[in-house]
């Protein structure tokens, strides 16, 4: 099998998709595959076009490699690739929206507002932070309605903060989701397989002194995880049902990672929803093989095969 990682491109996020790339093609040197890392450039096509790529890999973190936009150019080439549909990618991408799908098939997650910051301007940031405050109360989860690796997210737990936070989530993207803030134990949960045919992994528990943020998330020091986490046998059922649940409403394929807060009442709260999960040193998705016994690589190589057997 010819394989084609992407990894790379303009976002926020490019550091940490190169070493997410390049954690795969060692993962799968020893797979009789043979795997070459592009990045998302002008030699792009050409290199699609020309190089006999059996199946191509995106792994691309932020807006340009889940937004749908680069599955819908591979779709345009007639190119099979790991990972979710381009029009399904852009209902999962945009946080509003899979939280709005989500709650009608009656998932849970946390209670929600989107507000654009051209309405800040129009009237007036502090009136609707007191409407925010007023409504929600404290404390929230500013985040840009689109966007990955924890950027722009603040907890604001001080009415004070709230100007600040909005600042930094407009530095993202120019609309905010702001939602009520869950206390609990913070889990993510990997998801492999499409359809009926996917399954959950185990748990991995994250225990972080501050903010979760980019830092916390891809320097090691400040997280302690737990794989796997450290739940009853029922949060443990509830956490992998919310996940496959999750991922078969927003029809996610082959592979997918969701992020949950188990709350006080031992309710899972759907808080985000990853269609190219990070695949580094520290990412959660190889924790999460790991918990399970699994070789990363022969995983890597079932996802491949089943992605160069699509139709």
């Amino acid at each position: 099998m010819d394989v084609m990682i992407l990894a790379g491109g303009l976002s926020h996020e490019r550091d940490v998709s190169i070493r997410s790339g390049r954690r795969v093609q060692d993962a799968l040197r020893d797979r009789s595959t043979r795997v070459s890392v592009h990045d998302v450039d002008m030699a792009l096509i050409p290199s699609l076009r020309e190089g006999g790529v059996d199946v191509v890999w995106p792994l691309l973190h932020g807006e340009s490699g889940e937004d749908g936009s680069l599955q819908a150019l591979l779709e345009l080439l007639g190119l099979r690739f790991v990972g979710t549909a381009s029009k399904d990618a852009r209902v999962a991408w945009t946080k509003p929206v899979a939280k709005s799908v989500l709650g009608r098939a009656g998932v849970d997650t946390p209670d929600f507002v989107t507000l654009p910051q051209s309405l800040f301007r129009e009237v007036g940031a502090e009136q609707v932070l007191d409407a925010v405050a007023a409504t929600f109360g404290l404390p929230v989860v500013i985040k840009p309605a689109r966007g990955g690796s924890a950027l722009g997210v603040s907890l604001v737990t001080t009415r004070d903060a709230l100007p600040r936070a909005m600042v930094h989530c407009f530095a993202y993207g120019d609309v905010a989701l702001i939602e009520r803030a869950v206390a609990g134990v913070e889990v993510a949960v990997s998801v492999v397989g499409t359809g009926a045919q996917a399954r959950a992994l185990p748990a991995v528990e994250i225990v972080c002194e501050g903010p979760y943020d980019y830092d916390a998330r891809y320097n090691p020091g400040r997280v302690e995880y737990f794989a796997p986490a450290r739940l009853t046998e029922a949060q443990r059922d509830a956490v992998e049902r919310a996940a496959l649940e999750t991922h078969r409403v927003l029809a996610l394929r082959d592979l997918s990672r969701i992020d949950m807060i188990v709350d006080e009442q031992g309710v899972p709260q759907i808080i985000d929803i990853n269609i190219a999960p990070g695949m580094t040193e520290t990412s959660l998705f190889p924790q999460a093989v790991e918990a399970a016994g699994l070789d990363l690589g022969e995983l890597y190589g079932e996802i491949l095969a089943t992605a160069a057997a699509r139709n």
